[in-house]
């Protein structure tokens, strides 16, 4: 009830979404020969999660369009922590896994992604359900338990690939006399998602965007793995070696997937942390077994433990309300319409660049109508792709010369800029023929208006 009530508390963030969510929202709207089309080129790896948008939008589509987008998200965190509870019943006592539930729900990753209208918690879900199959299928051996272990691996995985990793966690856990039934239900999994992977893998310049790894990057990972490694030392080990303990399990989930991913971003950058998620649930299950040891203690180790679990929750507060701001996202693609609504009196056109920032325009159209797209020449559903197709670098040249009133829409100050001919173009035309005759700076966003000379 905990997570749900966290989902449900300002999901709807004062209206505003991000370009992810944006990008959700029209991909779920297209008719499905369009879908399919763009799936082909681009996003494959979420095109499960489109298809199931998709369905959603078209039976509520009268609904707040917000509400259909995240409550999906919503439902799969409140699954999830409730599922988590389960599984740390199961393995370290009733009280461990109700605490193991409560915290994965105040977890600020977990909150975030719970609002979000993407795919991350409704793999998290996937994933934990999985690790509760995992360990009913050791302890039962039958071969329909060991079914729909790889069964509900295989949809996370179609859901989003790099679920993939938790075979990883699980390998580790699993108990040897268990390892071929384990090994042959996860093998059956892989197979199911190897057509997907490779597909994938040539829309890998989608994934361009991502940069090094980073200090936060090692931070966000380095810090829950300490607690959740100091949690572990706390609790005692599992004698019976035909079953999955909960150290066993947990750590390896936090850990295993986070730090593969972190190893390949070595050679490939890949690591972002939303795409791991579901490890999450490793650091819940650790913290929330070592708080029951210690609260059952009794004396000054019990009031120590629920004093700093009050802290704990106190110090998360600050989190949790500003997770509700639009100013929580990288950028607000509801404050760019209303700046490009009020920018755009009088403009001939518009121009966005990066042309990727297309994506700003995909939702609250009306806000952008009677602004031609001065480069564009193919719109996003026409071409099959997530942003639209651009027209060679003279067609741009010749149309934004031809206006005397241009929009442009670019990211923050000290954003690399992109060295294709098409932006290239873009820049050279607007820094010679034209003044910057104002900025608008929004969450994520710079809209400003360029106007030829003395025309500002």
């Amino acid at each position: 009830m905990l997570s749900l009530a966290l989902g449900l508390w300002g999901v709807r963030r004062d209206g505003s979404l991000w370009r992810d969510e944006a990008v959700t929202y029209d991909m779920a709207r297209r008719g499905l020969p369009e879908l399919w089309r763009t799936l082909e080129r681009a996003d494959a790896v979420h095109g499960l999660y489109y298809l199931l948008m998709h369905a959603l939008f078209r039976v509520f589509g009268w609904a707040d369009a917000l509400l259909v987008l995240r409550l999906p998200s919503v439902l799969a965190t409140a699954v999830a922590a409730g599922t988590l509870a389960l599984l740390g019943g199961r393995l370290a006592g009733p009280r461990a896994g109700l605490a193991a539930g409560l915290v994965f729900a105040v977890l600020p990753p977990v909150q975030r992604y719970a609002q979000e209208g993407r795919s991350y918690a409704l793999v998290c879900a996937l994933v934990v359900w999985a690790s509760y199959l995992l360990v009913r299928a050791v302890e039962s051996g039958t071969g329909r338990a060991w079914a729909a272990y790889g069964t509900v691996v295989l949809s996370a995985c179609l859901l989003h690939e790099f679920a993939v990793l938790v075979v990883a966690a699980h390998a580790v856990a699993v108990p040897r006399a268990a390892r071929r039934d384990w090994a042959r239900a996860a093998l059956l999994a892989a197979a199911g998602v190897a057509p997907l992977a490779v597909v994938s893998m040539g829309q890998s310049e989608q994934v361009a965007w991502i940069g090094g790894i980073g200090a936060g990057a090692l931070v966000g990972f380095a810090g829950p793995a300490l607690l959740g490694t100091v949690c572990a030392a706390l609790l005692p080990r599992r004698r019976d070696a035909g079953c999955v303990g909960l150290v066993g399990l947990a750590l390896p989930l936090f850990v295993l997937p986070g730090l593969l991913l972190l190893l390949v971003s070595l050679v490939k950058p890949l690591y972002v942390d939303r795409y791991v998620l579901y490890g999450q649930a490793g650091t819940a299950l650790l913290v929330g077994a070592a708080l029951d040891r210690l609260l059952r203690a009794g004396g000054p180790i019990r009031a120590g433990a629920a004093l700093a679990a009050g802290a704990t929750v106190v110090a998360l507060l600050p989190v949790t309300l500003s997770l509700r701001t639009p100013h929580s996202r990288v950028d607000d693609v509801t404050a760019v319409a209303a700046a490009v609504c009020t920018a755009g009196e009088g403009a001939d056109g518009i121009l966005y660049t990066p042309s990727r920032r297309r994506v700003w325009s995909l939702v609250q159209k009306d806000s952008f109508r009677g602004l031609r797209d001065l480069a564009l020449a193919r719109g996003p559903a026409d071409s099959g792709t997530l942003y639209g197709t651009e027209a060679t670098p003279s067609v741009i040249r010749a149309r934004v010369l031809a206006a005397r009133r241009i929009v442009v829409l670019r990211d923050p100050a000290g954003q690399p800029l992109d060295a294709t001919p098409q932006e290239e173009t873009k820049r050279q035309v607007l820094a010679e023929h034209f003044d910057e005759c104002g900025t608008r700076k929004v969450r994520g966003a710079r809209v400003s208006v360029y106007a030829r000379p003395g025309q500002c």
